[in-house]
This record gives structure tokens, sequence and C-alpha cells, in this order.
């Protein structure tokens, strides 16, 4: 009879790991799994190569499932973002939770609703409240293949939260919002980073790409049955002719040999499947993307999957431009922005709608009804707009973004160049005896944000960069990994729709098209035909003001007919505000110093202006700028100098126009 308290002690050294002949029997093991063709299990690893983060176990149980229940399972897509809020505060937070609380989420067009474990209405302010100082969050967006067949979203979700607390072994402080304004319902998850004893909470990178969906599809299957042979075949048999890459082609994809030769019968002997993949390669034949080099032997193009997820994008461009413009639009009067085009020029127009390409990421598009005549749909990529909104209706100008090497680039490059290839504020001074120590740290912020995304620079621990000879190409390729997020620069000509500025007072886009040297070109045909419209009806109310005149069939405008306009409306719009405000109004000349208190911005035709009060009782209506927005409520000085102000904020340098 066996005793639970006996025990047979290993001697050893303490900490042993084994013998040297056991690690190297274990290592001859590996090493024949390896030559006979088998696969290490992938897994989430930290230091040593163990699993790391909460759910590790609970997804490799998950991956040992059974293929037939994994084949008669429903599918569920999750996807997942961890975003890192502790260094850029809660801005970009508190936007991503406005956006999923949008209006016309709901089935009746209402706007979404946070709901979390217990209720059905959350604060998102005391969630945010509670997220103050969080390192990161993460975001989820839990899409089932079936979801239209539930009646209500929210049980599915705070089922599969509660089930991801029992494999995490914490409790999980999330907000949720269901969206059913698309063709597949869908939920938005955020999860903040802390665990139930408020320590940063590290999820294995294998339960979030893998346990987690494993885990919701276990409830839709529960909830809705497994898959039916007609339900497979009838995915299957849409597949066919789609213009995107399909799991037919990802399974004829891994059938092909080095040569991309693949024999479909041999993959399965299912007749109906055979039938799909015969019907899916004469697809793929019609779209130049494979031929048949024997019967029953097919070559696949090399780079049909990048064809066809290229495809795929195009027509959800496509569907999202024929749903924006309400079908207005001719498809040859459509075009896509193409920014890494040598040939892309800027495009002018007025914004006609906008949205998320990728809610989760919260990547964005901008749909551009230009001067030229056509819309353009452009991936805007990750705009940080939160200060100053794109709003629709907005005149902007689109270009693509710069991927050169910058000013600073090659000032670091010529520092280190004369000093044995390395940099620092100090060997900065010492080179060039003119610059300030504010100039200086401008270019280590450069490098740090190059070091931080691409590795392309080195720093010693005493505070020394390392720049390689080749700085400049190791700086424009930073540029293009940067472009990646954010492709195009938007830039806002106007507020104030086209019909407004006709006959506005003030300072219009429409005024500065009017006097330049070189304008916009226009083509007779939409917004440019609109556009042509509002400028004879601008010329006309610009004489009737006594600021044009018709001179022998030429028109003849007033001089700085711009600053006139601008001076009216800040005069007219001043006296409005010290109504209002109790204040005098102090009009800036150029070169005049001003400072006091930023208190907020001031949409007017000629454009976006800071209200600034002083501390003598006066207010004065300056140019804004994006980072005023970080000092609102606090002291700003700088010069007025043209059409724009050099600001020194608070303690920082001073900012040109």
């Amino acid at each position: 009879m066996s005793n639970d308290d006996d025990f047979t002690p290993k001697l050893g050294k303490i900490r042993a790991q084994g013998s040297k002949s056991g690690k190297k029997y274990l290592h001859q093991v590996l090493r024949a799994v390896a030559m006979a063709g088998g696969k290490k299990e992938r897994r989430s690893a930290g230091k040593g190569g163990k699993p790391f983060g909460r759910g590790a176990g609970a997804a490799s149980v998950l991956g040992t499932r059974d293929r037939y229940a994994a084949y008669r399972q429903r599918r569920v897509v999750i996807k997942t973002r961890i975003v890192k809020i502790k260094d850029k505060g809660l801005g970009a937070a508190r936007a991503h939770l406005r956006y999923i609380q949008r209006d016309g989420v709901q089935r009746d067009g209402s706007p979404g609703e946070l709901y979390g474990r217990d209720a059905d209405r959350i604060d998102g302010k005391a969630f945010l409240e509670r997220c103050e100082g969080d390192r990161h969050q993460f975001r989820f967006i839990v899409s089932a293949e079936d979801s239209e067949r539930y009646e209500d979203l929210k049980p599915f979700v705070r089922r599969l939260m509660a089930r991801m607390e029992q494999d995490l072994g914490t409790k999980l402080d999330w907000v949720a919002v269901d969206h059913y304004n698309t063709g597949h319902p869908h939920s938005h998850v955020v999860l903040r980073g802390k665990d139930d004893r408020d320590r940063d909470l590290v999820i294995a990178r294998d339960y979030l790409s893998r346990g987690m969906r494993e885990r919701a599809a276990e409830i839709v299957s529960f909830d809705l049955g497994p898959r039916t042979d007609l339900d497979v075949e009838q995915r299957l048999h849409r597949e066919v002719e789609q213009e995107r890459f399909t799991s037919l082609d990802w399974r004829l994809q891994q059938g092909c040999d080095d040569r991309g030769v693949v024999v479909p019968h041999s993959l399965t002997a299912d007749a109906f499947q055979q039938t799909c993949y015969a019907g899916r390669l004469q697809k793929l034949k019609r779209l130049g993307l494979g031929d048949e080099i024997a019967p029953g032997t097919w070559r696949l193009s090399p780079d049909f999957e990048a064809r066809l997820r290229e495809l795929g994008l195009r027509g959800d461009i496509i569907k999202t431009m024929h749903r924006e413009l309400g079908g207005t639009r001719a498809p040859a009067d459509c075009a896509i922005y193409n920014p890494a085009d040598a040939a892309a020029r800027p495009i002018v127009g007025r914004v006609a709608a906008k949205g998320l390409t990728d809610e989760i990421t919260d990547r964005r598009y901008l749909i551009i009804e230009a001067a030229d005549g056509y819309a353009h749909y452009v991936d805007a990529g990750i705009l940080d707009d939160e200060a100053d909104p794109i709003r629709e209706g907005s005149i902007v100008t689109v270009s693509p973004k710069s991927v050169a090497p910058r000013a600073a680039d090659r000032t670091v490059a010529e520092v280190a160049a004369a000093n044995g290839g390395r940099y620092s504020v100090d060997i900065h001074l010492r080179h060039d005896p003119t610059a300030t120590a504010a100039f200086a740290e401008t270019h280590v912020r450069r490098l740090e944000a190059m070091r931080r995304l691409t590795q392309a620079v080195d720093r010693t621990p005493e505070g020394v960069w390392l720049v390689a000879p080749d700085h400049l190409e190791r700086a424009a390729a930073y540029e293009r990994k940067r472009a990646q997020f954010t492709p195009v620069v938007v830039e806002i000509l106007s507020r104030v729709s086209i019909e407004r500025q006709a006959t506005a007072d003030g300072a219009t886009w429409l005024d500065g098209e009017l006097v330049r040297a070189a304008p916009t070109p226009l083509r007779d045909a939409g917004f440019g035909r609109e556009v042509r419209d509002a400028l004879a009806r601008r010329r006309l109310w610009l004489m009737e003001q006594h600021l044009a005149e018709d001179r022998e069939g030429s028109i003849v405008y007033r001089a700085n007919l711009l600053s006139v306009l601008r001076r009216r409306e800040l005069a007219r719009v001043g006296a409005q505000l010290s109504d209002e405000l109790g204040l005098r109004f102090a009009d800036v000349r150029e070169g005049h110093k001003i400072a006091g208190t930023y208190r907020r911005p001031v949409d007017l035709v000629s454009g976006r202006f800071a209200l600034i009060e002083t501390r003598s009782k006066e207010f004065s209506l300056v140019p804004w700028r994006p980072v005023l927005e970080r000092s609102l409520g606090k002291e700003v000085s700088g010069i007025m100098r043209g059409d724009g102000v050099s600001w020194t904020i608070g303690r920082t340098r001073g900012m040109s126009r």
C-alpha cells in the first residue's frame, strides 16, 4: 500500500538541469524529427522558448482538437490589436470609443451603446478614467460566420469574455458595442490592459491568434449546431466565381509543387470538392492567373495570391464608392488614388465621404470629388485629425507623402561624417557653434524615432548615436515605412461649402483661386463644373462689393484682396464675440507680439482662428495651428508673421508656420 507522504529524492547539484548526455540525446531526437520533415509546434515564446503570457496553456489544448470537429465547427473571425496608450495618452482610445458608438450602427439606425459584463449600458467616460495610466489596451472585432442568426449579440460576447476569464485566470475589465450596419453583424470589444490585481495584462500570442477564435467558434457551434454538409458545400460553391483569395485558392496553393504545378484530383477524393477545384481553376484561367499544361494538371502564376487579394481589395473599394455616392457616378468617373505611383499628383476637391477601411487599426479612407471631374478613393491611412477633424463637405488637397530624407537627416549625416560616424548634441554644437541645443535636440528626436520604427541607428549607453555611412538611404527607408501607415498628406483648404463661399463676407478659397497666378485646373464635369459656376458668382459678388471691377472684359481685383476680406470678417466677428465675452477685441498686425491664454478655436470663412485672451481684459483672433490644442487653457505667446504666428508654447522652442 502506497503512502502519499513517501517520496524518492533525486540527488545531484542544486538547480542541475540533467546530464549532457541527456541533452545530447534530446538534440539527436529533435534533429531526426527535423530531417524527417517534422515541424515544431508554434508557440508564444519568452526567454528559453517557453510560452509567455496568460492563456498559453489553453491555446495548446485548443490546438489539439480533432480535425473532424474543426471541419464541422462554425467559423468566427476575430481581429486583434494591442494599442499602447501610456505614452500617447487616452486621445486615441477616446476617439475609438466615440467611433464605435457612432450613429447608425444599430438595427434601427440609432447610435451604438456600450455594454459590459453586468450592464447593458456602460459609462464610457468612467471606463476611460479606469484606463488612465494603463500601459496598453486590447481591441477586438468579433464576427461570427452566421452572426445574422443572432437576435442579440450581447449574450454571445458575454459568454466569450467569461470563457476568456477562465482561460486567462483573471477577471477582465471590458466594454463592447454591437454593430448591425453591415452584411455581417459584429461586435467591437475594448479590453483594459490590467488584470484583477492591477498588474499589466499579458496574453499569450497563440491565445490571441488562435485560442480566442476557437473559444468563440465553440460557443457559436453550440448555439447554432455544427456546420452541415449543405452549409460547407454552399460556401465552397460561392467561392468558385469570387474575384478574391478564397479557401479553395489556399488549398490549391498548398497542393502546388516548387514549380507552381498542382494536380487538383489528387487533393481530395470527394467528387463535389473536385468539381469546385475544377471550376475555380477555370476561373483563375479567365483571370490570367493559371493555365492547364496537361489534362488534369495546372500551373498557377507565382503571384496569383497577391493579385487575387488586390482584386478583392479593388472590388471592396468599388462597392464602397457605389454605396457612399449613392450610385450617382458612372464607373468611368471613379478612380483609386495611388500615392505610390511616380505619376501621382496632388488632387484638390471636396470630401464627399469618409470612413474606416479597417475598424481595428483605425485606418481611414476619403472619397474626394475632385476638380478634375473624377471621384477619387483615397487610402488616407492612420490620420491624426483629433484636433482638426476632416469633415464631409470640406475642401482639401491630397498629395503623396514625401519619402525623401529630410534636412535633419542630411545635417546628422554631415556631422557624423566629420566625427567618425558619431552624433550627439555636444558633438553637433562643437561641429557647428552657431547651432543651439534646442536645434540639436530636434535631430536627436528624429534619430530616436528612426531607431524605434526601423532600428536604422544605434545608441551607446553614453547617449552617443552611431550613424552609418548610408544614413540617408536608411532615412529614406524609414520614411517609406512611415508612409505605409500614412501614405498621403491631407490639407484642409476650407471648411465652408462652395455654395456658401460664393457670397460669404470673408477670404474664401474661391478668392484665392481668383487671384492665384496658377489656379487649380477645372474640368467641366462634376465638382470642377460646380467650382466654375461658384467662381462666376463670386466675381459678381466682389464687383457688387467694389472689390473687383471689369476693365474692358478683364476682371481686376483690389490689391491685397484676401487681407481686406479677412480683416472685414475678423472685425465683424470680433465685435460679436466682444459682446458675448465681455472683453475688448484687439486686432493683431504684422510683427506684433501676442501673449495670453488660449481659450478655443473659432471657425470662420477665412479659416480657423485661435481665441487668445490677454491679461488686460482683451482678446485677439490669430491663425490657429494644431499644436495649440495641447495648450488649451494655458499661456501661449508668439509673433505675428504674415498669415501665421511663430508660437512659443510654455518652455518649448519656437515653432514657425
